[in-house]
């Protein structure tokens, strides 16, 4: 009998083996598909491999503002389509390289659990004194009318196009949705954007998804905000493709698509294993409810990543992996929920931690902001990158409690402010560390100064 059955191989799954076998347990890792689950093979990592085909498509384009004469420009969507597979397929074969040469046992196949000790694999009958659940989540699509006809695709369908629509709709204005529209806007695409909700980025510190809005308008990605999509039909008369019809407060919006992304949120992926037969519970959504160790209601059986909820995010995952074997192998090991950061690939690219203005105060905590603009970025004025900023949020006692970035590169800056979260630093903590010069992070600080009122690089307040 094996110490852990770990079923799902993505980047909780995969991590929380390695992290088993550092701590001496034998494990059996069980995955249908291909080693690295949803993001290695139809989210982040495909989605940034065609980001970057876009921010070069974008570099070029604005070469005259560098004084640098470029010929025709033509972009090859198969070619990206070739390349974005072979990244994949590289960091696919490095995972199952790095599971055996940690000495975890891989089995290809389908489970099914049939007792908190036993899972069968094709007919194959394997025991273990633990269980850990890992088997992530799956593109949900809403119920729409018309949902169903062809050309209406999930992110994981869009991701296998080797050409550009000429039209392309997207239901859902949260990241997968806008990061898509970004992408394919670069790529050639005309997109609309329909979100039902009042804003952009739903969840995020709403200036982000406000400021955002305006960056998309100038790369001609129209925004329909407040937008309940009703139904989706086949163009009328000459027109070919698709119809989106929505309902806003502005009376009824018609858009022609050649193809349109559902972009609605993800369900948990738990069909085939029987969780029911073990009683197993779950809440109505369908996510496995856990402990804070991330055991089941069932002992001895754990779950982690996109199947209980949460952040679904792949480095959140991998942490709960990390954390769940800790707790397996006899140790006390928690999340620092408080301080989870996520990153949205957009253009400019968006980065949060910690609490939103609008959640802190739905929680009672009086929040004061720093804020920095990155046209006062010395480095982001030479990189022509100067959109955006950052934002920096204090409660009463001084202490950060949330960094929110929009700008060049703030999927790598927020780490600094993931830090600061994390350790529930106070503003004082950060001022006098030398921040080198010229570099996007400065503005970190200079919005940090900007909570005592002594930003160096803005205009005073009038007074």
């Amino acid at each position: 009998m094996k110490d852990l059955i770990i079923i799902g191989g993505g980047p909780g799954g995969y991590v929380a083996a390695i992290r088993a076998r550092q701590l001496g347990l034998s494990v059996v890792l069980i995955e249908k598909d291909s080693y690295g689950g949803t993001c290695l093979n139809r989210g982040c990592i495909p989605t940034k491999a065609y980001y970057q085909n876009a921010l070069v498509l974008r570099t070029i384009m604005a070469s005259r503002e560098f004084n640098i004469q470029v010929g025709e420009v033509a972009f090859d969507m198969a070619g990206a389509h070739l390349r974005k597979n072979q990244v994949v397929h590289k960091l696919v074969s490095g995972v199952e390289k790095l599971l055996k040469e940690n000495g975890a046992t891989l089995i290809k196949g389908t489970a099914t659990l049939l007792n908190k000790n036993t899972v069968q694999v094709d007919g194959q009958e394997i025991q273990a004194h633990h269980l850990l659940i890992a088997t992530g989540s799956l593109p949900f699509s809403l119920p729409i009318p018309g949902s169903q006809l062809e050309g209406v695709l999930t992110s994981d369908q869009l991701l296998d196009l080797e050409t550009v629509p000429e039209r392309l709709a997207i239901i859902g204005g949260g990241v997968v949705g806008l990061e898509f529209a970004c992408i394919f806007s670069a790529f050639g695409s005309k997109v609309t954007v329909f979100e039902y909700m009042p804003e952009l980025l739903p969840g995020m510190d709403r200036e982000l998804g406000k400021r955002l809005r305006v960056f998309l308008k100038k790369q001609k990605i129209i925004v329909h905000t407040g937008a309940a999509v009703e139904k989706i039909e086949a163009a009328n008369g000459t027109s070919s493709g698709l119809e989106v019809n929505a309902a806003s407060k502005a009376g009824l919006i018609k858009t022609l698509a050649d193809n349109i992304l559902m972009a609605t949120g993800r369900r948990p992926c738990t069909t085939g294993l029987h969780l029911d037969r073990l009683g197993i519970a779950t809440d109505r959504a369908g996510f496995i409810k856990v402990d804070h160790h991330f055991q089941t209601n069932l002992a001895g059986v754990y779950a982690i990543g996109d199947v209980i909820g949460g952040a679904m995010l792949a480095h959140v995952a991998s942490e709960e992996g990390i954390s769940a074997v800790e707790n397996i192998a006899g140790h006390d090991s928690e999340i620092h929920y408080h301080a989870v950061p996520a990153c949205v690939f957009t253009m400019p690219q968006i980065a949060s931690v910690g609490l939103s203005e609008e959640a802190a105060h739905a929680g009672g905590i009086d929040v004061r902001s720093g804020k920095f603009q990155f046209a006062a970025n010395g480095k982001a004025m030479a990189m022509g990158e100067t959109e955006g900023m950052v934002k920096v949020l204090a409660d009463q006692e001084n202490t950060i409690v949330g960094v929110h970035i929009i700008g060049p590169h703030a999927s790598d800056l927020i780490m600094e402010g993931t830090l600061l979260v994390k350790n529930r630093m106070k503003a004082s903590d950060l001022i006098g560390t030398i921040h080198p010069h010229p570099t996007l992070s400065e503005a970190i600080m200079e919005a940090v100064l900007d909570l005592q009122g002594q930003a160096l690089h803005l205009s005073p307040p009038r007074r």
